[in-house]
């Protein structure tokens, strides 16, 4: 089998002096490899096909056949590391806590132990009959968020 940790060297050392890094990687018994790899700006088509071959070429496919796919952490997929994190402060995020909450927020800050985001919630407010919509800002630790995705209003 492959081991995915000789892959993310090899593309963490093809990507220096870029903004791409290494986002995931997974190997499956029947060597299967799926490199995840994102940007603090855009990852281009092209940019993926050539770490492909550079790390194609690393392996020898004479003492092991694979199947290796380099990709984009995609729009949608959930956010794995404090630097795509980053990316989106001041942009519009779905998080759902682990307690079953979801939340369209605007992310405001992160730090690698958490985040703080603001949205707007009907709270109830003394001397009124209806809630009133008021802006929240609450920081979660990360420990609380089951998953964070970049939201896309389509409207």
């Amino acid at each position: 089998m492959i081991d995915c940790q000789k892959i993310v060297s090899a593309a963490e050392e093809a990507l220096q002096g870029t903004d791409l890094f290494v986002v995931e990687c997974t190997c499956t018994p029947a060597n299967e490899v799926e490199l995840l790899i994102d940007s603090d700006t855009s990852v281009s088509i092209d940019a993926c096909a050539e770490l492909n071959r550079k790390i194609e070429a690393l392996l020898d496919r004479d003492t092991e056949d694979f199947s290796l796919t380099v990709a984009s952490a995609g729009i949608g997929s959930e956010l794995k590391l404090h630097r795509q994190y980053v990316k989106l402060i001041g942009k519009p995020v779905e998080v759902l806590l682990k307690s079953g909450v979801k939340l369209l927020a605007t992310l405001q800050d992160a730090t690698p132990s958490a985040i703080t985001l603001v949205y707007e919630e009907k709270v109830a407010v003394e001397g009124k009959k209806r809630k009133q919509t008021v802006e929240t800002v609450k920081e979660y630790a990360l420990e609380e968020v089951k998953y964070t995705k970049e939201h896309l209003d389509y409207k």
